[in-house]
């Protein structure tokens, strides 16, 4: 999504050509899987993280633009990272350059974190505002629900656009957690409550489908350990509310599709998969494209060439589908690759945290992926498809569906996994100091029961409960002792209520 909307695009949009260049982009990528000219280097990494910003009150600061130009990363080859829009006005996106992990590259992912984001505050200070790795907004409410939540980008206006001509209808936010919300909305705004933490594994093209898996079992285990977003519009709903907020903001399916089945465009997929081109024909499937992007490359012509196909419309298209592991199509120095980017975990809550959420995530996929038994040959999908949902809504507190032990507590399970964990940090040249000190975070989190959404919760009832204060100020009050402890950069299980 960080590529500009342009009105050239907009001007050309043609449903039945682009649907063309889509099945052409889908034959073109099936013919680098069968040349074999996809990248088979060494397993690189990527992070992004999302941001929100706050006003010195605790609501949100619709401030993006001014932080970014204080950032002016935009065109800077040297700078650490780079810094974009992201939907709301109040969300900011960082992206870290890919990176191997072996010897201490976790630690410094940790590093490279906090400069980053010591740089993204003393940005946000000039703007008289602050900023704030969490998952969904606490304090942002119905009230602000107007489409100038909305980014100025004009992408965003245009998926905004899209999305609700598709719909035909208002979008509806239903949830029932430990509170309940019902709210119509006119725009997609409500999804800019969502910030995440997206993890890249660059994989070879062959075991595209083993990694891919095996990502989708685990996603139960990384939404229990690292659940952070247990409050929207006001209410506390599910310990990862993102999950249902990015289904239910996101769907596109008018009223009759929706009681047919027809699929989300946030979903957590119908099986496991034998090829990466198994999810591109379930994209094609089952969601019509949203964006109009239609690139005069023709993509067949280039393969056979002997060129690198940028498949644009492929990638667009893959971009408005939001699975919890996307498969990603991309070309770095001239060499095509596939990654899996896994979308799971909400953002924050300190540089620490995330590098522990990373550690546990490239572990154990990387540990399962390369067993002859895979985890898929063992755990029906649709059991995955439920530790997900279970997770998301329990959080740390969540049994899990696993194979050999059926159903147990999420923290006892991760806890008996961490071994294997550092067996798989180990086969990608993780340094062991490293390994121990990550996981120990998590085993923390695990021996505790402390996450990120448990400790919203308890600072939220001490709030309301021995501070005397109304819910919206206790949410407030919550967020501002979040961002400060989060800047603080303990992990979170250390933090005081």
């Amino acid at each position: 999504m960080g590529d500009e909307v342009s009105g050239p695009a907009l001007a050309r949009w043609d449903q039945s050509a682009y649907q063309a260049k889509l099945q052409a982009g889908r034959e073109a990528l099936a013919q680098l899987l069968a040349d074999r000219r996809l990248d088979r280097g060494r397993p690189l990494t990527g992070i992004e993280l999302e941001l929100d910003l706050l006003e010195r009150n605790g609501d949100p600061a619709f401030a993006n633009e001014t932080v970014l130009q204080y950032l002016h990363t935009e065109g800077d080859e040297e700078a650490l990272y780079s810094a974009q829009h992201e939907l709301g006005a109040f969300n900011i996106e960082l992206n870290l350059p890919p990176r191997l992990l072996d010897g201490a590259g976790i630690s410094w992912y940790e590093s490279d974190l906090a400069v980053v984001l010591s740089e993204v505050r003393e940005a946000a200070g000039k703007a008289g505002v602050y900023c704030c790795p969490i998952g969904t907004m606490p304090t942002l409410f119905t009230d602000h629900m107007g489409v100038n939540t909305l980014s100025s980008a004009k992408r965003y206006r245009v998926l905004n656009d899209e999305i609700m001509a598709a719909r035909g209808e208002d979008v509806h936010i239903d949830i029932a957690g430990a509170e309940a919300v019902d709210f119509s909305c006119p725009n997609i705004a409500p999804e800019s409550a969502n910030t995440s933490v997206q993890f890249h594994l660059q994989v070879t093209p062959e075991d595209f489908h083993r990694y891919w898996n095996t990502a989708q079992a685990l996603a139960g285990i990384q939404i229990a350990l690292g659940a952070n977003s247990p409050y929207l519009f006001g209410r506390q709903l599910w310990a990862e509310t993102r999950i249902i907020l990015f289904e239910q903001g996101t769907d596109t399916r008018h009223a009759a599709e929706r009681a047919a089945g027809a699929m989300p465009r946030a979903w957590f997929g119908e099986r496991w998969i034998d090829s990466v081109l198994d999810l591109f024909d379930e994209n094609y499937r089952h969601f019509a494209p949203l964006l109009p992007l239609c690139d005069a490359e023709d993509p067949l012509a280039v393969v056979t060439g002997g060129g690198v196909p940028s498949l644009q419309e492929l990638r667009f298209h893959n971009g408005t589908i939001y699975r919890w592991n996307r498969p990603v199509y991309d070309i770095r120095s001239g060499r095509p690759h596939l990654r899996v980017e896994n979308r799971v975990l909400p953002a924050g809550p300190t540089p620490i945290d995330i590098c522990a959420n990373m550690a546990l995530f490239y572990g154990l996929t990387v540990y399962f992926a390369d067993r002859d038994e895979q985890l898929a040959d063992r755990l029906d999908f649709a059991e995955a498809a439920a530790n997900f949902r279970t997770a998301a809504r329990h959080g740390i507190h969540a049994d899990q569906v696993w194979p050999g032990r059926g159903r147990v507590p999420a923290r006892e399970l991760v806890v008996e996994l961490l071994p294997l964990a550092a067996e798989g940090l180990a086969s990608l040249g993780v340094v062991r100091r490293d390994a121990e000190r990550f996981l120990a975070v998590i085993e923390q989190r695990c021996r505790r029961g402390v996450n990120g959404a448990s400790w919203q919760v308890a600072r939220v009832r001490v709030a309301e409960h021995r501070e005397r204060l109304e819910r919206a100020d206790a949410l407030r009050a919550m967020v501002l002792d979040y961002a400060a402890q989060s800047a603080d950069g303990r992990p979170v299980h250390e933090w005081e209520v």
